[in-house]
């Protein structure tokens, strides 16, 4: 069955004060996205679709001057992650099989994270399987509520969970895998009835939910996996992390 990635790359990226989209800005000299695309090569994904928002031109000017074999569609506006994947339906529509929806600006999801994840993912039939981490402060992170067959029960966000949920420090990392028909199904029904009017990609896993099929978590490794960057600061902190455990890409 084949394999494909979306990459979310239209983040503006307002509090990093670049005039770039904010999957461009380095971590050790070299932009984050290109961290996300050489994990994926190093999985053996090499059918990629980047999805461009903010400064779509320097995208489009990452991939002339990276050589990089990938599509690219546009979002012109930004609502959510789901609204993002739709965006990409037609890439979806084309190759079938196994898609893994990867955040541009996690730069330490690992190749080894997403092939065992890939592994788990067929190995139990799951609609869809989610990459999670465990992490010493889950703070603002949504959690994975396992059933006790270990399998996703659901994913709660910070600010929905009750006292007990907030106890669990696994977290959705922002990576999953997903059957391409399946999420096809799912996507048009995905609603932005929310306080920001966006349309989120865990919807997604919901409505699987709902309907009856298997979804399962992945936990990753190495708890970097979850690991992004919204500001100078934590840019900086990638960076350091980066240097102190040997990181590259």
């Amino acid at each position: 069955m084949n394999s494909c990635a979306i990459i979310l790359a239209g983040g503006e990226g307002k509090r990093m004060k670049s005039d770039k989209p904010k999957t461009l800005s380095p971590v050790l000299g070299k932009p984050m996205l290109t961290w996300v695309v050489s994990a994926l090569h190093k999985a053996g994904i090499d059918d990629i679709c980047i999805v461009k928002g903010y400064k779509k031109e320097c995208i489009d000017e990452y991939i002339d001057e990276t050589g990089l074999k990938a599509e690219s569609v546009y979002q012109a506006e930004r609502l959510g992650t789901g609204h993002a994947v739709m965006m990409a339906k037609d890439f979806l529509r084309s190759r079938g099989g196994n898609v893994v929806i990867l955040n541009g600006d996690a730069p330490f999801m690992s190749a080894q994270t997403i092939a065992d994840s890939l592994e788990q993912h067929k190995s139990t039939g799951s609609a869809a399987t989610v990459i999670s981490a465990r992490v010493d402060d889950p703070a603002g992170y949504g959690r994975i509520v396992r059933a006790e067959d270990g399998s996703l029960r659901a994913i709660v966000e910070h600010k929905d969970a009750d006292p007990e949920t907030l106890k669990i420090n696994e977290v959705n990392s922002g990576g999953y895998w997903f059957d391409s028909e399946l999420l096809l199904s799912v996507l048009d029904r995905i609603k932005s009835e929310n306080a920001a009017g966006e349309y989120y990609l865990p919807d997604a896993v919901k409505l699987l939910l709902d309907d009856g099929k298997t979804v399962g978590a992945f936990t990753a490794e190495n708890s970097d996996a979850v690991l992004g960057a919204n500001d100078p600061a934590q840019l900086e902190e990638l960076n350091q992390i980066a240097r102190a455990k040997g990181y590259s890409c």
